[in-house]
């Protein structure tokens, strides 16, 4: 059987050889009193002191399942705990850092709510390293997190806001859109993206004198500036002065808006005409239920009669919006992006409200629970277009049509807060089991939606496994990759482990895999998930690309990680442990080199996975169940020795982390002469490095390679030490 052996440099107390089938063996700590020997990082403790040590895999697994230590002990006075140590990450160290920073006034007890979720600042700090791929210090991430809470939460003088909006905030309980901008930041920044959202309200209507352009001076909730925009003619007959809707006290929602930046000194910047303008009704207010009652409530989506509206006749209709989800439509002169909005109206029937091109701007107005009103919607007869739909006719947004939204408030649900998210305790972690036991931090309210299910997009801390329930929305999880299933080309599920247990997520993709390479091991931060109950009454998680808010971002192959000191500390191989524990970092130099193992074989460009060798004429990927004949390309698959002062190790990589090891192209490598491919390595003995390592100890069938089964570790990233 091969080993992959570990060598242990002078230790004070003389231990010199650990030799452990790092693959197949578990390691199995021995919680004693007080012994001769402690090594915190490999998790283990020695009674004695022996010249060498073997842990071998002679075990069954329910031998070793039965010896592995317990969470779950009940102490001396009854009480059932739950101890749980997590290794020192520095990513984790650095967000609690970053929190603390961001939440200065927090007492200690849990009160962070005015504060940043977990959820917010770890997003925005991968999105900072992908964006600085070359590496990140702890002063750039801190700069930029401090300025994007700060834009967010900007509250403006309230002595030079508008009196009308004094009066609307405070009755205003609906929460931000995602891509909501403040007016105080476009005037910051002098810049505003298209699908950006502005939720304004009117504070004055006029006329430009001299001519008949309509004008609205606009300001917002969180801004003291106000801004001026140039209204579409498509609105014109709303902002009658005598009779429109559109005047003082009238909030709307805008998107796709261009600025135009002020030329002189005394200008000011104005927004250009867009068509993408929502008016918001509620239904509280005595004229607004007057015109949903006169105009939208005598047509409805059954009373659609396409041979009506070949005659020219109009409706007026309103649903409840069940759901938005996104689609790409392939046309012969490339994709044309399509947004599909489910509608149900009173009577539950549903329709579809489509979107295309540019129109799908107006889907970052919308939101599932709220109800949309359309008047004189253009309407399309399924049988004469590609359109898929159970119905004869589908909606969609005419040069006619004025949309109407009361926006949908969500309720608030209490959710305690046990020991597990005490953000004070460090990596020391400890949940009391029992909820009788009352070990509560504090409380948090958080949305709840009309089915029920509590959204924990901006929970204030960190999720673990152990505290998922059924109908949580907007979970972000934090862990390593413990095993991977496919069946299907566009569904992939991913066993995903912390520190306080495992849980298997079903990843639904638009097409098929787009997120990378991914293996065992890996670190991940995965946001966006739902969970509910499975089959066999445990709960599963559920995941959407295309969901807002979701992400998947692998950090062990991040390439900023390596570059980025507040991101990673140095560790020895004599650190490393048998069980997966986390991506660590360390500097080394390749050892050992007639040891190295060199080849060079196809692989699929989406995943990074090598193809199984044959000479079918279809190609099938394994690992994403995707045909890949025209997605192909030659990548090195490594096995080398890697050594530094405290050890070696084994190790293996594939893709552009065996290229930087190599320091040379696969393509570039098969050029060369046999002979010289046999001795190319050699030139590379003793260069250092500094590399990502993962333990990958558990094979997956029918998705890693047969080689990689006896070998435990994986280099993620390598970068060269000048």
């Amino acid at each position: 059987m091969e080993h992959a052996e570990l060598e242990l440099g002078e230790h004070p107390h003389k231990t010199q050889l650990l030799s452990a089938e790092l693959s197949r063996a578990r390691v199995i700590p021995l919680y004693k009193k007080n012994p001769p020997f402690s090594h915190k990082k490999l998790g283990f403790r020695f009674k004695s002191l022996p010249e060498k040590l073997y842990f071998t895999s002679g075990m069954t697994d329910n031998e070793a399942s039965a010896m592995e230590v317990e969470r779950c002990q009940w102490n001396g006075g009854g009480e059932r705990e739950v101890a749980v140590e997590e290794e020192e990450d520095p990513f984790l160290q650095f967000i609690e850092y970053a929190k603390s920073l961001l939440s200065p006034d927090s007492d200690g007890n849990g009160d962070d709510s005015k504060g940043p979720s977990w959820r917010w600042i770890v997003s925005r700090i991968l999105r900072t390293c992908i964006a600085y791929s070359s590496g990140v210090t702890s002063a750039i991430l801190l700069s930029d997190l401090f300025q994007a809470w700060n834009e967010l939460n900007k509250s403006g003088a309230p002595k030079k806001q508008s009196e009308c909006i004094l009066q609307l905030k405070k009755k205003h309980k609906r929460a931000k859109l995602p891509n909501t901008v403040t007016i105080d930041s476009i005037y910051e920044k002098k810049f505003l993206s298209l699908n950006s959202v502005i939720e304004a309200v009117i504070i004055d209507t006029y006329i430009l004198p001299g001519t008949n352009i309509y004008m609205l001076h606009l300001g917002d909730f969180w801004s003291s500036n106000t801004i001026d925009l140039y209204l579409h003619r498509r609105f014109y007959s709303l902002a009658d002065p005598k009779n429109g809707i559109l005047k003082k006290g009238r909030e709307v929602f805008l998107t796709g808006c261009r600025l135009r930046i002020a030329t002189g000194g005394s200008d000011h910047a104005r927004l250009l005409p867009t068509e993408y303008l929502v008016i918001l009704l509620d239904e509280d207010q005595n004229d607004d239920a007057m015109l949903l009652l006169a105009q939208f409530c005598e047509d409805n989506f059954s009373a659609i009669s396409l041979s009506d509206v070949n005659r020219g006749v109009s409706y007026s209709l309103r649903g409840g919006i069940k759901s938005i989800t996104s689609l790409e439509v392939q046309g012969k002169y490339g994709s044309l992006q399509r947004k599909q909005i489910d509608l149900v109206d009173d009577e539950g029937v549903s329709s579809k409200f489509l979107l295309w091109g540019e129109q799908v701007l107006l889907a970052n107005l919308f939101s599932v629970g709220s109800t949309l009103a359309l008047d004189r919607p253009f309407i399309s007869s399924s049988t004469d277009s590609a359109v898929e739909t159970s119905q004869e006719c589908y909606l969609e947004y005419g040069t006619a049509t004025q949309l109407y939204l009361v926006p949908f408030v969500q309720n608030e649900e209490q959710v305690s807060l046990a020991l597990t998210q005490n953000h004070n305790k460090g990596p020391k972690l400890s949940r009391a089991l029992d909820p009788s036991q009352g070990f509560v931090v504090s409380q948090v309210f958080l949305p709840c939606d009309s089915q029920g299910s509590i959204d924990f997009s901006n929970y204030p801390f960190r999720s673990f496994v152990v505290d998922l329930r059924e109908k949580m929305t907007g979970i972000s999880l934090y862990g390593i990759v413990s095993d991977i299933t496919s069946t299907q080309e566009s569904v992939l599920s991913v066993k995903i482990q912390d520190v306080t247990g495992a849980i298997w997520a079903r990843l639904h993709f638009a097409q098929s895999w787009s997120l990378g390479r991914l293996g065992l091991g890996h670190t991940i931060y995965i946001s966006g998930l739902t969970c509910s109950v499975g089959t066999g009454k445990s709960l599963a998680l559920r995941w959407v690309e295309n969901d807002a808010g979701a992400s998947f971002i692998n950090i062990s192959c991040l390439p900023a990680l390596l570059n980025s000191s507040c991101l990673h500390k140095l560790s020895c191989l004599s650190d490393l442990s048998a069980e997966p524990t986390g991506t660590l970092v360390c500097r080394v130099w390749l050892d050992q080199i007639e040891h190295c193992h060199v080849t060079a074989r196809l692989s699929h460009t989406s995943c990074g996975y090598f193809l199984d060798d044959g000479s079918g004429e279809d190609l099938k990927c394994n690992f994403c169940q995707r045909k890949c004949n025209a997605e192909l390309a030659r990548n090195f698959h490594l096995k080398i020795t890697i050594a530094d002062e405290s050890g070696k190790l084994f190790a293996w990589c594939t893709g552009q982390t065996a290229v930087e090891l190599l320091q040379i192209t696969p393509d570039e490598f098969c050029e060369l002469p046999e002979e010289e491919q046999i001795m190319y390595p050699s030139s590379l003995e003793h260069e250092t490095f500094k590399v990502a390592l993962v333990n990958c100890r558990k094979k997956v069938k029918g998705l890693l390679d047969q080689d990689h089964d006896i070998i435990a570790w994986e280099i993620t990233r390598a970068m060269k030490c000048e």
